[in-house]
């Protein structure tokens, strides 16, 4: 049995410059939005369909700006390892949870928000951000 989880995540930008996290119900720790990969799915084309499912969100996957691939013990998931292919969307548009999504919060990707934050976020995602924002 594997014990790797495949997922397509986003790193969504508002017009502010905030970033956008989750929460899914019943957990602690919010991280970027996305999902799994299905067999045979391109992960532009999961992300698309994750951000329509968890956020009524529509994005073009061509839209989306590949950022590289990070990989993070999965908070969820004892055991597991998460492998994100990770794509940079800039949003100008409000977003609502839906899905298994209780709760979204935007923050400055220069901090944690004060929130709980689920380690492929805390220790990889916003880091390479804060990094790309002074290359």
């Amino acid at each position: 049995m594997p014990s790797t989880i495949r997922i397509a995540a986003a790193l969504l930008i508002g017009s502010d410059g905030q970033t956008l996290l989750v929460r899914k119900r019943g957990t602690q720790a919010f991280m970027q939005p996305g999902g799994k990969i299905d067999a045979g799915e391109q992960p532009a084309e999961a992300l698309a369909r994750e951000l329509h499912e968890e956020l009524n969100l529509r994005i073009e996957p061509g839209a989306a700006v590949y950022l590289g691939k990070f990989s993070a013990p999965a908070v969820n998931e004892p055991g597991f390892t998460v492998e994100a292919e990770l794509f940079q969307v800039q949003i100008d548009v409000a977003v609502n949870p839906a899905a298994e999504i209780e709760e979204v919060r935007w923050i400055d990707p220069a901090g944690d928000g004060g929130l709980v934050l689920a380690p492929l976020t805390r220790d990889l995602i916003l880091p390479f951000y804060r990094a790309s924002l002074t290359a």
